[in-house]
């Protein structure tokens, strides 16, 4: 449904930190898909371990937040940003690994405002890997501007 530039055109993350390469599925203010594929490109291997290369959990749950971060963003104007507010119940299931493809699944719990909370769950070969509530706040002013 988007790829990696219609992603570009929504969240301003780029190479190194954008982690999601593409989306599959959006209901809008419900639901979406996206994935990642993991490559031992990515630089956070050269160091996270080397000769045992193993994808940070913290950035298994950002690529989560990042495609909530599409959900909210992709009616929104140009000059929006989202801001990630808390999480709440991670969980690491299993290590990912180069050569996985990462399927988020977000969904909604809840919207208020600016304000949305969702639930989000990472599968590698339709076993769950990671997941994760969290928080993030829709700003319609670019930082530095209030």
């Amino acid at each position: 449904m988007l790829n990696t530039m219609e992603i570009q055109n929504i969240l301003p993350h780029r190479y190194p930190f954008l982690l999601v390469d593409r989306i599959t599925e959006i209901e809008p203010n419900k639901k979406v898909v996206g994935l990642k594929n993991v490559t031992f490109n990515e630089p956070f291997f050269q160091g996270h371990f080397p000769g045992n290369p193993i994808m940070p959990g913290v950035l298994v749950v950002e690529a989560m937040a990042q495609v909530s971060g599409i959900l909210a963003m992709h009616d929104k104007s140009r000059g929006s940003s989202v801001y990630f507010m808390s999480i709440e119940k991670a969980k690491f299931r299993k290590p990912v690994v180069p050569g996985d493809q990462l399927r988020f699944e977000v969904t909604v719990l809840q919207k208020r405002k600016t304000v949305w909370k969702f639930a989000g769950q990472t599968f590698v070969d339709g076993k769950v890997v990671a997941e994760a509530e969290f928080k993030a706040m829709i700003s319609e002013e670019e930082p530095g501007n209030e």
